[in-house]
């Protein structure tokens, strides 16, 4: 029973492990090579970097960092019909290099390799991780405060509508009265609306500034 869990427990960590370090590993032998992301998720707009890693598998586990790897081989990356060589830095870690990119929409990318690796031929093309919008870790969302302040403008230009059909009332209430200058209640309602108003606009140049 204990060496039924340790199985079970050791399967999803290798489960945990691949599915979060999102990495294509193809292999050309004697050459073990491993492309990816170095941020992931890779985000439209945000600069990333495409990674390398070349090793010689040497048996038994043992793996040998390989230099100068792009000497004779080409790396492209493909969005579609549209393509783009890459410039290939070195690591500082032997056996590693990459690409910096910024992703400019979201979807799928594949790097294409083309070339020879110390003679080995090498032709294919790998399906790298999709770019994602950074919709994905953007907290609060965008959109967000806009509804927030859309409403509260809403709630001003009704009570500003409310005031205008109270004040109407009560000039109407009191037009027969000899004693009331109308013109006057007229005038300080106008101008208490004409001050509810330019509150609004303050509001909205507010918002605009901050957007």
């Amino acid at each position: 029973m204990k060496n039924h869990f340790a199985i079970l427990f050791v399967f999803l960590l290798g489960f945990g492990f691949y599915s979060a370090y999102a990495h294509t590993t193809i292999t050309a032998e004697p050459y073990i090579i491993e492309i990816g992301w170095k941020e992931e998720p890779p985000l439209v707009g945000i600069q990333n970097a495409i990674t390398f890693e070349f090793n010689q598998d040497d048996g038994n586990g043992v793996k040998t960092p390989v230099t100068n790897s792009f000497k004779d081989l080409e790396a492209t990356v493909k969005s579609g019909s549209v393509t783009k060589t890459l410039d290939i830095l070195s690591d500082v870690k032997p056996g590693n290099y990459y690409a910096k990119i910024i992703p400019t929409k979201t979807g799928s990318l594949s790097v294409e390799l083309k070339g020879t690796l110390n003679g080995v031929p090498i032709n294919q093309e790998i399906p790298i991780e999709d770019v994602e919008s950074t919709d994905v870790l953007a907290f609060p969302p965008s959109g967000s405060s806009s509804g927030q302040d859309a409403g509260a403008l809403k709630n001003a230009m009704s009570s500003l509508q409310k005031d205008v059909t109270e004040i109407k009332s009560k000039i109407g209430n009191v037009a027969g009265g000899a004693d009331i200058d109308l013109s006057k209640a007229y005038d300080f309602g106008v101008l208490g609306l004409a001050l509810g108003a330019a509150g609004v606009i303050l509001a909205v140049i507010a918002m605009i500034k901050r957007k």
